[in-house]
């Protein structure tokens, strides 16, 4: 069965879907006054072999006034000696030189000849043709409809093999290095779309990396963002092409790092900026730096090109009712955020970004009352909460800059959004976007103290991380845990976790053997530990023995963990708590942890005296209770 063809995404252009050999003998070159000579006779095996898979045995013949083709051919045999025929004709060309511009004095009678075997329905056989019409240089209309005939052959996935030996596809590139958009450019626009469906191919791919594709496409849209006027349909569709194929591109390992050392990474931005107007052409652009900035080298080039934020910023504002671009560009936004702090500062400081980013985020977030969504009729709720879920990432990264992070905290639309979007969400059905939410939300409590507002709201987001708590989802968990961790600084929030027996769950986390979750569940424990009305509770429930167990079995791998494990247990242990903070067997077996532990830091020096100073302390404490000398002094380490 035949290959289905591939999808008509393609825009702009005529109907192409009727060639015939009138429309291509329109404009036959004329050029040659001389008469014409009879053509030589060659013979090229070996490579006729390879190209056309048939008999090398052939003779070529170039003489104008014979007939080439019959009336009416159909047999396979036939279009198969066809083929032979035009790979013999390419070889004898190119072995007296007579390709390129009108060095062949029979230049038109071949064109005129050859021509006729458009009518012919055989893919392979109108990519012989192409190929010699191209070497040929053909202009004008006859170039055009070439282009026209190659764009119809890669439309159907099953012919992707044909442009793979032959000359086809350096044609095009040079058609894309010497020709110009505004004298050929119907021509350049279905080459470039032919190169758009090919570029779905690995193997084509490795061709075009091979051939220096990247750095011609580069050349060619540098050329494109000179165009005096920018909003040029033809130069528009012409992008809309090469962008669609070096996003393609993007997916391949071998292809990204020529999309640095040639700056496309810059230059791109640059085809944002002049034509912002042309929402395809920036959707593909979108998806190139959606692809690239995931790998940090392309992630570095992007971060280090001049106004790059404010460029996304504007295009976030102006296609804000397009939800694949917003998408896109807030991804992007997010991995230059995620691990570069200068990003986020950059980010912050362009002109109204935050603004930019709140508004956005208010158009999207979807209420109960309001249809799905507001920015765009069209859109879907599931393209709505993919932008929160990318909007909400950019933002949490954002926050872990101090100067950003205490700046969103006191804005209050910033906390107002992000309570709300926990309010009408569950984690049932927003997994994602909820759990970005609480990383936020952990991001910002950390500057609590600087905010009035968080300040205010820490109660009403203390009950909102409950619905996180009682899920099923470790990952909404563990970020409600480190939202408990900060705000539990409070004494209010402490008293409304243990009115909510939510320390018993954040007990329990110490069983996830989790280095991340008992991290974030001794943090919480340390702070309840605090008031001496707690601890009572926090001995009943196990605490301090599975804090000693996290510190037998995870400690020695993390000193960070263990200097937090031993801040809990000595929170637990201070004056006004149980009698007996550990049970005799725990403390045996937490005396001989932190013996260990101390000589393990006493071979690694200063960098871990903090550590060093806090288990000495607690042994000490400790060796005095199992040795019921007198209770420990009450003594807090901040």
């Amino acid at each position: 069965m035949a290959a289905q063809n591939r999808a008509q995404t393609f825009r702009g252009g005529r109907n192409i879907w009727s060639l015939s050999k009138q429309s291509l003998k329109s404009e036959v070159e004329t050029d040659l006054n001389s008469r014409e000579r009879e053509g030589q006779t060659g013979q090229r095996a070996g490579r006729q072999k390879a190209r056309s898979g048939g008999s090398a045995d052939l003779s070529v013949k170039c003489a104008g006034d014979a007939r080439f083709v019959p009336e009416t051919i159909c047999c396979e045999a036939s279009l198969e000696h066809l083929c032979d025929l035009c790979v013999a004709l390419y070889d004898a060309l190119e072995e007296a030189a007579m390709l390129g511009p009108h060095r062949c004095k029979r230049r038109s009678s071949i064109l005129r000849t050859i021509f006729q075997l458009i009518d012919l329905n055989s893919p392979r056989l109108h990519m012989h043709v192409a190929e010699l019409c191209l070497a040929l240089h053909v202009g004008g209309t006859n170039l055009l409809n070439i282009c026209k005939l190659i764009f119809q052959v890669s439309r159907s996935e099953a012919n992707d093999a044909l442009f793979q030996n032959n000359s086809v596809l350096d044609s095009l590139l040079e058609l894309l290095l010497r020709e110009d958009a505004t004298t050929c450019g119907e021509a350049l626009f279905y080459g470039a779309g032919t190169l758009k469906f090919l570029s779905g191919n690995a193997a084509v791919v490795h061709l075009l990396m091979e051939k220096n594709f990247i750095s011609t496409a580069h050349n060619f849209i540098r050329k494109l963002c000179r165009v005096d006027d920018p909003h040029v349909t033809i130069a528009g569709h012409i992008l809309v092409q090469l962008t669609a194929t070096l996003r393609n591109l993007a997916d391949h390992t071998e292809a990204r790092p020529f999309f640095v050392s040639h700056s496309l990474m810059s230059d791109l931005c640059l085809v944002l900026q002049r034509y912002h107007q042309d929402q395809d052409v920036c959707t593909n652009v979108s998806r190139i730096y959606s692809k690239l900035s995931s790998y940090a080298e392309c992630c570095l080039a992007l971060a280090q090109t001049p106004d790059c934020y404010q460029l996304f910023l504007e295009h976030l504002s102006k296609h804000h009712q397009k939800p694949d671009l917003v998408v896109r560009l807030l991804f992007t936004l997010g991995n230059l955020t995620a691990k570069n702090n200068e990003a986020r500062q950059q980010l912050f400081r362009c002109e109204a970004s935050v603004d930019a980013l709140l508004r956005l985020y208010d158009d999207y977030q979807l209420r109960e009352e309001e249809p799905p969504p507001p920015p765009s009729p069209t859109a879907s709720r599931r393209e709505a909460e993919d932008v929160l879920v990318k909007l909400v990432r950019v933002l949490a990264n954002m926050c872990i800059h101090e100067d950003v992070g205490a700046a969103l905290a006191s804005n209050t639309t910033c906390v107002q959004l992000l309570m709300e979007t926990l309010e009408l969400r569950s984690v049932e059905e927003s997994e994602e976007l909820t759990v970005n939410v609480a990383a936020a939300i952990n991001n910002l409590t950390f500057y609590r103290k600087e905010s009035a507002m968080l300040r205010r709201s820490q109660l009403a987001i203390a009950q909102l991380m409950l619905k996180l708590v009682l899920s099923s989802n470790m990952a909404a968990m563990l970020e409600a845990t480190r939202v408990y961790g900060n705000l539990s600084q409070s004494k209010d929030v402490r008293d409304f976790i243990m009115q909510n027996k939510v320390h018993r769950f954040v007990v329990t986390l110490l069983d996830s053997k989790n280095p991340d979750v008992c991290f974030s569940a001794c943090g919480v424990l340390t702070n309840l530990a605090l008031d001496p009305s707690n601890r009572a509770s926090l001995f009943l429930e196990g605490a301090a023995t599975k804090l000693t167990d996290c510190l037998r079995d995870l400690g020695a791998g993390d000193w960070q963990l263990s200097a937090q494990l031993c801040q809990a247990l000595w929170n637990m242990s201070s004056g006004g708590g149980p009698e007996k903070p550990v049970e005799a067997q725990d403390s045996e077996s937490l005396l001989e942890i932190l013996t260990s532990y101390l000589g393990q830091l006493g071979d690694l020096g200063s960098e871990v005296l903090k550590n060093k100073n806090l288990f000495h302390f607690l042994l000490t404490h400790f060796q005095r209770y199992h040795s019921f000398c007198r209770k420990p002094p009450s003594h807090r380490l901040s």
